[in-house]
């Protein structure tokens, strides 16, 4: 079982200071993504949420700082992630398993919210990594139609999927959604005015009806290019990164 050597982590703030967690210093290592992904997340308290590939647990953790009183359990493979996120909230429950081969008692279980933010690259088109853990969590090896197929399957009735990725994924991402899944959103995200989105958030409702939408392209930065070195994000981002706020589609 990998382990990570305990003077060789970090505690790292995120939402300006109201959260913070221990990551490995070397390996896969959270980025701006779950953040993004966590902050269009619109749970209320009470309502149960479940993150599947939950890392350290920053998503969900972002999510449980913004909304209180919500009911987080995330699934991760690597057993060493999963007691960093028990040891970042120990009223986080994580469950360490294969998401294609969950434990009974999960399979039994379902929530208001599920959300994932899945390895980006499909290994038949890229060079994995030599870091075991980076590559687990970047790499594409369990297909992103069974991320999919998961998630659905784990929704409460009316309840919502979340999923953040790349841009190219798109059309994978709508093709893996089961028949009862509608209301489908998209948020584009680009890092400049004028350039391409990189990343999207999907989200559908099961039995959604409403129509498909798609959203206006949500910029990270100010300016045409990075001239400066420091934070260049625009207001919303700002807000979401450092005051924990809402991301509304």
């Amino acid at each position: 079982m990998q382990e990570f050597d305990p003077t060789d982590l970090t505690r790292d703030a995120f939402l300006g200071g109201k959260l913070h967690l221990w990551q490995p210093r070397k390996g896969y290592r959270a980025g701006v993504d779950p953040v993004l992904l966590a902050a269009t997340v619109p749970a209320s308290k009470g309502q149960r949420v479940l993150e599947l590939g939950c890392g350290v647990g920053t998503a969900s953790l972002c999510l449980g700082a913004r909304t209180g009183g919500l009911i987080l359990t995330g699934v991760e493979i690597q057993p060493a992630y999963a007691a960093l996120a028990r040891r970042n909230d120990p009223g986080f429950e994580v469950v360490e398993a294969d998401l294609a081969d969950l434990p009974l008692a999960l399979r039994q279980r379902q929530f208001d919210h599920v959300l994932a933010n899945p390895p980006y690259f499909d290994r038949e088109a890229s060079i994995a990594s030599s870091d075991t853990a980076r590559e687990i969590a970047h790499g594409e090896h369990t297909p992103l139609a069974t991320w999919v197929e998961i998630a659905a399957k784990r929704l409460a009735p009316k309840g919502q999927l979340h999923f953040i990725h790349r841009a190219e994924r798109l059309p994978d991402l709508i093709r893996a959604l089961p028949h009862d899944l509608g209301s489908i959103e998209v948020l584009p995200i680009a890092s400049r005015a004028g350039r391409p989105a990189e990343r999207v958030i999907l989200r559908a409702r099961k039995s959604g009806r409403g129509a498909f939408r798609l959203n206006a392209p949500l910029v990270m930065h100010e300016g045409d290019a990075h001239i400066f070195d420091g934070d260049s994000y625009v207001p919303v981002i700002r807000a979401v990164l450092r005051d924990g706020a809402a991301l509304r589609f």
